[in-house]
């Protein structure tokens, strides 16, 4: 269930079962010449959606914009300062709380989200402290990538090998082309793709990265493959969320 597809009387009657919310987290950049500026936002949200149906979640809307500053000097990207990410959260984390839910477990579908997101939600559990709310010291964030999982990397390898890179991959991509069917992107690509270079601005990434890609070749993708990767992650995603409530309740 939908947290914005329900109304509060049914979301009253969830938190009466479960304290436990699944929020997708991602971002809107660059993906190099074929992939869709929505890429993270998009697996992250379905793939929260599809865990959220597995194991009766209530999932709540999705973060669109996260943090990828050194993405911006490619048109299209949007980005959150650290700061101001920590707050979003935080205001999420602290609404929820206000109404009942104790268990936030976020599905992450971009890498430069995750240490701003550890940060925040130390921030968000002195807060909550702070505010004296009667279900504060019950609060736990979890934070879980999709792109992480154990079984999607296997399988990443498996199909792509190296050319999986770490940005622009071909195993996103092929994601989205399975959700996506009819905005698959077509382009020329260079055999020649950077890697390995550390990050800094968004000038810079732009220089050392010049068509967004890092080390990935995502021409290899197909939507049948995306298949596969989405099924992988809502099946662990799937383990993990309902293990975080089982500790929790224990």
């Amino acid at each position: 269930m939908q947290l914005q597809l329900a109304t509060w009387p049914e979301v009253e009657t969830y938190l009466s079962q479960s304290q436990g919310l699944i929020i997708p987290i991602g971002s809107t950049e660059q993906h190099g010449p074929t992939g869709l500026i929505g890429t993270d936002a998009i697996c992250a949200e379905a793939i929260a959606q599809g865990v959220g149906e597995a194991t009766q979640a209530l999932v709540a809307p999705t973060i669109n914009v996260g943090m990828a500053l050194h993405h911006t000097a490619f048109p299209g990207s949007i980005s959150l300062r650290p700061s101001t990410l920590m707050l979003v959260v935080r205001d999420y984390v602290t609404s929820l709380t206000k109404a009942g839910f104790t268990q936030f477990f976020f599905i992450n579908g971009h890498g430069g989200n995750m240490a701003t997101l550890k940060a925040a939600f130390s921030e968000t559990y002195a807060v909550l402290a702070d505010l004296n709310l009667p279900q504060a010291e019950r609060v736990q964030c979890r934070l879980a990538n999709w792109f992480m999982c154990g079984s999607v990397y296997r399988l990443a390898k498996e199909l792509y090998g190296d050319q999986e890179g770490s940005h622009a991959t071909p195993s996103e991509v092929a994601l989205t082309q399975y959700l996506y069917p009819t905005a698959i992107k077509q382009a020329e690509l260079s055999i020649e793709v950077a890697s390995g270079h550390p990050i800094y601005g968004a000038a810079d990434f732009r220089w050392r990265y010049p068509d967004g890609r890092m080390g990935s070749n995502p021409a290899l993708a197909t939507p049948e493959h995306g298949r596969q990767f989405y099924e992988l992650a809502v099946k662990e995603l799937s383990g993990q969320y309902l293990e975080f409530l089982a500790k929790a309740a224990s």
